[in-house]
């Protein structure tokens, strides 16, 4: 079975790419000022912790940190003025509507690098947690490999049923499908991954990009702005943030099948290609375990591969790997599903997040 095959062959690649994955250094005082970067929108249980977090980082003896308010009406925008009274590093500007042609988070973005003085600059989620040691190895590890761009991936908490059959398929995709040291160096758009979860970026590489102003419109502006700087001569790559960042991307199944309809249609950019994705990954893991169930020893071998680079996969990256590799073809088709369902929703025009149509 050819199916069986190619996943033994990626379940090779997966293996390497764990070897080759960029760790970031051991943190080291950080010289020159560090811009931390915080777009929030009703994040009133994750705002305090995550500049808490932030404000405990070490070997930075220059930072700032920007928190961008995109019309909360939670609170969370006096939460952010509350920890900016308490601690002189923290500024926090308040943003009211979004211009015709931006999207919420890019515009935040491009807010807060507008207002950023310093030389890095590093973009971080309200859902994500640093480490003490974070920031400054994350900078270490931009500046030691000479990239303009890094992206070092949290690690994915997941608690319930469905977040544990879908988050790890996040670090999984790329250690499996991507040439990670290829990809840091080719401007081919199709070998980039990157997280705006955790987004370092050298701030004159950020700028010759043209921001996120390029990206405005892009609701995967993480990837879309990793190819702006490509374009632009750059170079960058994802890299392991397991020991520095970590995060609950969603809290059960209403808020990720919500968070990923959202997201998932921009993928593949048509349905065409976005049915070829599924396509490929439902004959590469699907296909096997059927026909494992029917007797088949290929696809048995095809399961046993597909499970194997699952598990390489949470191993690397800090992700449960038992009993939850197991259930990988039915990761598959769980994201399968909400492929399509973010193609009907961006079909009809449903796909919102936050109150704001997307």
């Amino acid at each position: 079975m050819a199916s069986a095959v190619a996943a033994g062959v990626l379940t090779v690649h997966t293996a390497v790419n764990a070897r080759l994955l960029r760790v970031p250094p051991s943190a080291e005082p950080v010289a020159e000022l560090v811009s931390v970067l915080l777009p929030v929108r009703d994040e009133v249980e994750r705002v305090v912790p995550c500049l808490s977090a932030v404000l405990a980082s070490v070997a930075l003896p220059h930072l700032e940190v920007i928190v961008y308010d995109d019309a909360s009406t939670d609170g969370t925008a006096e939460l952010a003025d509350g920890m900016a009274d308490r601690d002189g590093r923290v500024r926090v500007v308040h943003g009211s509507t979004v211009p015709v042609g931006w999207l919420g988070k890019p515009h935040a973005c491009a807010r807060l690098a507008d207002a950023a003085r310093g030389n890095v600059l590093v973009f971080i989620d309200a859902d994500v947690t640093v480490a003490p040691d974070g920031i400054a190895r994350t900078v270490g590890l931009l500046r030691a490999t000479g990239l303009d761009l890094v992206s070092p991936y949290p690690r994915q908490d997941a608690h319930t049923l469905t977040e544990r059959l879908v988050q790890p398929l996040l670090q999984w995709s790329w250690l499996a499908l991507l040439p990670l040291r290829l990809a840091e160096r080719s401007p081919r758009p199709s070998l980039s991954a990157a997280n705006g979860q955790l987004l370092c970026v050298d701030t004159a590489a950020y700028h010759r990009a043209g921001g996120h102003t390029r990206v405005r419109d892009h609701v995967l502006e993480d990837i879309a702005l990793l190819r702006a700087v490509k374009a632009a001569g750059g170079h960058g790559v994802v890299a392991d943030g397991t020991d520095i960042a970590c995060t609950r991307m969603y809290n059960g199944w209403p808020a990720l099948r919500d968070g990923y309809a959202k997201s998932l249609w921009a993928a593949g950019g048509n349905i065409g290609a976005s049915a070829g994705q599924v396509g490929v990954l439902a004959w590469l893991f699907v296909l096997p375990a059927i026909a494992m169930m029917r007797g088949s020893r290929a696809g048995l071998a095809g399961y046993v591969a597909a499970v194997a680079s699952r598990v390489i996969a949470a191993r690397r990256t800090g992700g449960r790997a038992w009993p939850d590799a197991l259930a990988h073809p039915l990761s598959i088709c769980v994201y399968g599903y909400l492929t399509a369902l973010s193609w009907i929703r961006r079909l009809h025009g449903t796909a919102t997040w936050k109150g704001r149509r997307v």
